[in-house]
């Protein structure tokens, strides 16, 4: 069985439609199961997840008590699926049906043996911000993550069961799912497919969570920022120290020692802020730490409707 999980946020417009071509599309090709997780929409999206759920048998809905994040609504859905396979794709009719039955074929392939499949797309047909924030995202995961340069990390993904099954033992509360994923497998494939102009609606994705989702990906998958700190910690600390030899030796030879209070002002301001930042990357890390060992959830369901109880 297959299920496709979709975090929902503002889709009243979308998701009926959505859902609808999933099931004419999947209803005769394979066993599937659709599993909705309301984000806490502002909108009327629960109303109208609650009349697809009693449509369709094979629905299960989750609704959160407060936005958690499209990765942490994503754990929600892994977390309650029973499929052997899963797929995420967005609410928002980008990922249309046919790229969907195009990714689950290849996916479900024996002889391909991944655990997890990408998409990616001959011409992405996100708007400005989002396609910028896209390509720093994908050029920042390079390097923390040790990502494969030429992977795209798409939210439009297929799974197996057993990359499922080593994601969900994730319990901290700043979760970044690709960084789970790059830290789980290197069986990693990619195929290509359409992506379709978004027709309802604004992206989700504003500056704050985009700096959130690289704060998670930054401080949560890699100790790079420390080791960066404490790079430019010592290369600062040399160069200070070469300076202090250069003015001992000028104070000795020719008896010149420099002055400026501008010279002075300059210094202190580098190191200041060198320690500041690394203060504050120690900082970031504790605070994550006490935050994890507090248990803060994931996410919190507040109503589930789950399909067993779907009777028709």
């Amino acid at each position: 069985m297959i299920s496709i999980i979709i975090p929902v946020f503002n889709s009243e417009k979308t998701i009926e439609t959505l859902v609808n071509n999933i099931e004419k599309t999947l209803e005769n090709n394979y066993e599937f199961e659709l599993i909705l997780i309301n984000d806490s929409s502002e909108d009327d999206s629960e109303k109208k997840c609650k009349e697809l759920f009693q449509k369709y048998s094979n629905i299960s809905l989750f609704s959160l008590s407060k936005n958690t994040g499209e990765h942490n609504a994503i754990m929600a859905g892994l977390n309650n699926c029973s499929g052997d396979y899963a797929v995420i794709m967005s609410d928002d009719l980008q990922h249309s049906t046919s790229a969907l039955l195009e990714l689950i074929k290849y996916g479900i392939k024996e002889k391909n043996n991944f655990d997890v499949v990408y998409t990616y797309y001959s011409k992405k047909k996100y708007g400005y911000f989002k396609n910028l924030g896209s390509k720093f995202n994908n050029l920042v995961a390079n390097f923390l993550l040790a990502k494969p340069k030429n992977l795209y990390l798409s939210s439009f993904k297929f799974m197996n069961r057993f990359l499922i099954s080593e994601i969900i033992k994730h319990q901290s509360p700043f979760t970044y799912i690709d960084g789970l994923i790059l830290g789980t497998t290197n069986k990693i494939g990619k195929v290509k497919v359409e992506h379709n102009e978004r027709l309802h609606g604004k992206s989700g994705y504003t500056l704050i969570k985009l700096l959130q989702l690289w704060s998670n990906m930054s401080t949560s998958f890699s100790i790079f920022p420390l080791r960066l700190s404490l790079l430019m910690g010592s290369v600062l600390s040399f160069a200070g120290f070469v300076l202090a030899i250069i003015f001992i030796i000028n104070k000795l030879i020719n008896n010149i020692f420099p002055t400026g209070s501008a010279a002075i002002f300059v210094a202190v301001t580098i190191f200041s802020g060198v320690i500041l930042i690394s203060v504050g990357l120690i900082g970031e890390y504790v605070g994550r730490m006490f935050i994890s060992l507090n248990k803060k959830p994931q996410f919190v369901v507040r109503n589930s409707f789950k399909k067993k109880d779907n009777k028709k």
